[in-house]
């Protein structure tokens, strides 16, 4: 296990060092946005796309993209319920192996954990002269656990939505906004293919963001970590803890730190901080402006430029990848943890006392 490990650090040190450190994005002053007038639907019109998983994301695009006049082939396991439902929708259904053999672009829509294995094993075989490797994230291409060969095309298409908005969308006329990114050009028209892509999603009736790899990929952990899952997390258990410490009900607790917390981020969504403070009571606004930079603290902002940091460098992918290869000791500790949290066992009971929640 340690010369595993020892080969694999190998690997990651010099994917880091191989980066070219270059994050701006195309157009320093504006970002550079692709329309329906911007894209070509036929450049992919003699071409098979396979979608490989179809789960959230995979049957939204292979829906899209069937209904927008391309030839599509999923890809998932025999027998699967994704399998199964995927025929039930009318879509051809195989192996990855036979879809990435008859494909000229192949979109990679399985889990990151998932990809370097199924890439090594089904997929790379078939990566002939011309053809197309794509994904929705960039993490396994940028810190080179997904290699293509240099004959093909790599791109990126990023949906920023759910699959299911994504889906609904298309079918109301409208489209979500997407990230696009060129990898590996190796045809010379990689950027027409891409756009084309995204055109059969519905993404540029609403918009197209030029990108690059890594600057998807460090903005998106960066996100993840400091904000959308671990500082949300991390704030509602520190504020719950809080409140129950100094003596008040942990439900009441819960109804503050953690249950109306969908409120405000309906609100930001809606209309961003303006909407918000617009919104809320005078009294909340003021608490909002006043006590807000006492909570995120010089301190705090240090500790956030070191998680970008160690996203940056590759540190946090090394431990991540380690992680998940010794079958994820650490993580499995720390959720066994948080799921014994107070503040989980006060929410599941109060959660059972409304009806308007459906968890699917």
């Amino acid at each position: 296990m340690i010369a595993i490990l020892s080969e694999h650090f190998a690997n990651c040190v010099y994917a880091v060092e191989s980066f070219v450190f270059c994050r701006n994005r195309p157009d320093e002053r504006m970002a550079t946005i692709y329309y329906d007038k911007d894209a070509d639907l036929s450049q992919l019109k003699d071409e098979k796309i396979a979608i490989v998983g179809y789960g959230s994301q995979g049957h939204a695009h292979a829906q899209n993209l069937k209904e927008s006049g391309l030839s599509v082939v999923v890809a998932d396991l025999p027998g699967s319920p994704n399998w199964q439902q995927a025929e039930k929708d009318g879509l051809v259904v195989k192996t990855v192996a036979d879809a990435a053999a008859e494909a000229e672009v192949i979109m990679l829509l399985i889990g990151d954990n998932d990809q370097p294995p199924v890439f090594q094993r089904d997929i790379l075989p078939h990566l002939t002269d011309g053809k197309a490797l794509a994904v929705a994230h960039g993490f396994n291409i940028v810190f080179n656990q997904v290699v293509a060969p240099p004959n093909v095309d790599v791109f990126m298409v990023a949906p920023k939505s759910p699959g299911h908005l994504v889906r609904r969308m298309y079918q109301e006329g409208k489209g979500v906004p997407a990230l696009v990114a060129i990898h590996q050009d190796a045809s010379g028209r990689c950027l027409k293919r891409a756009l084309a892509y995204a055109s059969g999603l519905g993404c540029t009736r609403a918009g197209v963001i030029a990108t690059t790899f890594r600057e998807e990929t460090e903005t998106d952990l960066f996100g993840e970590q400091a904000i959308l899952c671990g500082g949300v997390t991390a704030l509602i258990k520190a504020s719950f803890d809080t409140l129950v410490e100094a003596g008040y009900q942990p439900e009441i607790a819960y109804f503050e730190c953690m249950h109306e917390l969908k409120l405000i981020v309906d609100l930001l969504y809606e209309g961003g901080f303006s909407w918000m403070r617009y919104s809320v009571s005078d009294v909340a606004e003021y608490g909002d402006l006043t006590r807000g930079p006492r909570v995120i603290s010089d301190q705090v902002r240090s500790e956030l430029k070191k998680i970008l940091g160690e996203v940056q460098d590759g540190s946090f992918a090394l431990e991540c990848i380690n992680e998940f290869r010794l079958n994820r000791p650490r993580m499995t500790a720390l959720k066994r943890k948080e799921e014994e949290h107070l503040l989980e066992e006060v929410g599941e009971k109060l959660r059972s006392m409304m009806p308007w929640l459906e968890r699917k």
